[in-house]
């Protein structure tokens, strides 16, 4: 089926380049048609030891944990941002909030990374922040603006140049009007009946007036779902978000989750954070621009002025938690697996970015999630925190989880450069 699949996506891939390849100096239209972008097949690595490590090492330390709990170094990764884990293998794809994507590598199965290096360095990535994968092994790049698909990348990032399928042209997940250098960091999840799910951050602290039917219309401010292949059959699953920058699907009932950022400039200790849950079909509505979390006012307040005589749809879903205002809950993961205690597992692990718009910083942390019998979630708590040092300065920022397959789990930080593990034992 594999097999099938890639040699007919790379078909049609190469038919298309083929048809509009442009003299060798478009290295996406080049590698679309199997042919070679780079001569170089050296690419460097990133040192995995020395001072920078050992201070990483010694910030770890201050990771404060529940009993039985371990943090230590993984590897050494520049502006380590959203993960996604080798189905096949003991290695992962780190994508950044820059021009690169990271493969790191635990070649000897050792529990630390042996190798990191650019994953595709002969394409010009933009904003590569959300990585996914397939159910059947093709890893999803998503970028601020371009959607592009990796056939058997965990087997084949060995050199520059690798086989591409592009999903969605530049310039056609949203409207090259929209693009923005504010909250671009998309994010993706492929479901179990094959659609791609992605985030689209609306590019402002509450969108104005006139933008507000626009972005429901195309998903901006929301969640789409499309075909993760030739990005057919696009639709708007959710709307009514101001910045989601984590999502996850629960493994159990198949439902979407996703956190969201909260308005800045409302003060201290308003309005919350959230996680959300998707159970509805045809672009279910969170809220926002009107309402953050279960009852604060956006429309019409300070941060909103022009959108006070608008009002809330009848009927918007409220978020599942409301977590601490401007802590930044980015990343999250479903624990599915089986090292951590019982009380772990179904689980849902979010991390918290940390704050800058608030007098005293807060955040900088990992937050756990349960979730009850019937899908809903129950009392949050956090899991690990110490990033954020007495001083309020920040040691680190936590951006994503992933769980490995033994049951560790990864935790991403984009300030120090790194992602760390975490095991249990009792």
């Amino acid at each position: 089926m594999i097999t099938r699949k890639l040699g007919i996506a790379l078909l049609a891939a190469g038919f298309a380049a083929a048809a509009g390849a442009q003299s060798g100096r478009d290295n996406l239209s080049t590698l679309k048609q199997m042919k070679v972008a780079t001569t170089d097949l050296n690419i460097p690595v990133v040192p995995q030891e020395g001072r920078n490590a050992d201070a990483i090492r010694a910030n770890l330390k201050n990771i404060k944990m529940p009993p039985g709990f371990k943090i230590e170094l993984y590897a050494v990764v520049p502006d380590a941002r959203h993960m996604a884990v080798a189905p096949s293998t003991n290695m992962l794809f780190v994508g950044t909030r820059k021009t690169r994507v990271w493969a790191v590598t635990d070649r000897n199965g050792d529990g630390a990374a042996d190798e990191v290096k650019a994953f595709a360095p002969s394409l010009n990535f933009k904003v590569p922040n959300g990585v996914c994968w397939t159910k059947d092994g093709f890893l999803i790049v998503v970028e601020h603006n371009r959607v592009l698909n990796f056939p058997a990348a965990e087997f084949f990032y060995e050199g520059p140049d690798v086989a591409v399928i592009e999903v969605v042209p530049q310039g056609k997940l949203i409207p090259e009007d929209e693009e923005s250098f504010n909250h671009g960091a998309r994010t993706c999840r492929v479901s179990d009946d094959g659609r791609l799910y992605i985030t689209l951050g609306q590019p402002y602290n509450v969108q104005p007036k006139e933008k507000v039917a626009l972005y429901e219309k195309i998903g901006i401010g929301g969640m789409i779902a499309l075909d993760p292949f030739d990005g057919s059959k696009r639709e708007v699953v959710a709307v009514g978000v101001r910045n989601s920058v984590g999502m996850d699907i629960n493994p159990r009932d198949k439902t979407v989750w996703f956190t969201d950022n909260q308005t800045d400039g409302m003060g201290d200790d308003i309005p919350p954070g959230e996680l959300n849950r998707i159970t509805q079909k045809g672009g279910e509505h969170f809220g926002y621009p009107f309402i953050h979390g279960n009852n604060v006012q956006i429309a019409g307040t300070a941060a909103a002025p022009d959108l006070k005589d608008m009002k809330a749809p009848a009927k918007w879903t409220k978020p599942q938690v409301e977590f601490p205002a401007h802590q930044a809950q980015l990343g999250m993961t479903f624990y599915n697996g089986k090292m951590f205690p019982a009380k772990y597992q179904g689980g849902v692990f979010v991390a918290a970015h940390g704050s800058w718009n608030r007098s005293k910083p807060s955040g900088a942390l990992i937050d756990f999630v349960a979730i009850k019998p019937d899908g809903t979630a129950g009392k949050h708590e956090v899991f690990a925190e110490g990033w954020l040092d007495a001083n309020g300065v920040y040691k680190g920022r936590p951006v994503d989880v992933a769980v490995m397959k033994d049951g560790s789990l990864l935790i991403s930080d984009d300030y120090v450069g790194a992602i760390y593990r975490v095991t249990y034992s009792n």
